[in-house]
């Protein structure tokens, strides 16, 4: 799946692309209104990140000349404004989702998937690492028979460990891609998760293994 991010906060635009990249997305991120109107023109997204507050073109004028130039890529305006009105402009000049800032990671990856499928898009709903599948939908882990589910920070952990297959995860990344950069999680949070999974995966009976490279992170390997 191809996306177009058009997002004028860098950090964001990056942090957002770094999400879709994890997820094996194709990715193009542009900063200003003029850029995204010019890349969008192109039609060849399969779905676009729009922010409404952008420099040289706003989101509202980008989506209604996307619409008169007949392309009809699904668009989700992400922005900080709230306000009924605001939502109800985009809709009206042919924007099909919105989203309000700040936003959780999951929840618009779950928006991105719905509006690919209907573009007739298939969509991957399971990540595999040795004799483990995770699935992304319900948060499942199983193990040939067996199954159990996976809380949220469980889940987005090994999600991460599972995108990264032959590299390290520091704690830091994990941290800042599952607590929040402004959090107050420290390295002990994520020693606590770090357990939870791995008596998870004695539990399924899995061959997996997260192992811990000494004041570097982690990596899942396959035991024998």
């Amino acid at each position: 799946m191809k996306l177009l991010i058009v997002e004028d906060e860098l950090r964001l635009a990056e942090a957002i692309g770094q999400i879709m990249k994890e997820q094996h997305y194709q990715t193009d991120l542009v900063y200003d209104g003029k850029d995204g109107l010019r890349f969008a023109l192109s039609g060849d997204y399969d779905v676009i990140i729009l922010d409404v507050m952008l420099p040289g073109e706003n989101g509202f004028q980008i989506v209604e000349k996307l619409r008169e130039a007949r392309i009809q890529t699904p668009i989700l305006m992400l922005t900080a404004r709230d306000s009924v009105s605001d939502k109800v402009t985009g809709l009206d000049k042919g924007a099909d989702d919105y989203m309000t800032k700040p936003f959780v990671p999951e929840e618009l990856l779950a928006r991105i998937r719905a509006l690919s499928r209907r573009q007739g898009e298939v969509i991957v709903e399971e990540m595999t690492f040795a004799d483990l599948k995770l699935n992304l939908s319900a948060n499942d882990l199983s193990c040939g028979t067996k199954s159990i589910h996976l809380s949220y920070k469980e889940f987005e952990v090994l999600r991460i460990l599972m995108s990264s297959l032959g590299k390290i995860t520091s704690k830091d990344t994990l941290i800042n891609r599952v607590w929040g950069s402004g959090s107050d999680a420290e390295d002990n949070n994520v020693e606590a998760y770090i357990s939870f999974l791995r008596k998870k995966f004695h539990y399924l009976g899995s061959k997996a293994e997260i192992t811990t490279v000494r004041k570097v992170g982690y990596r899942l390997e396959e035991g024998r």
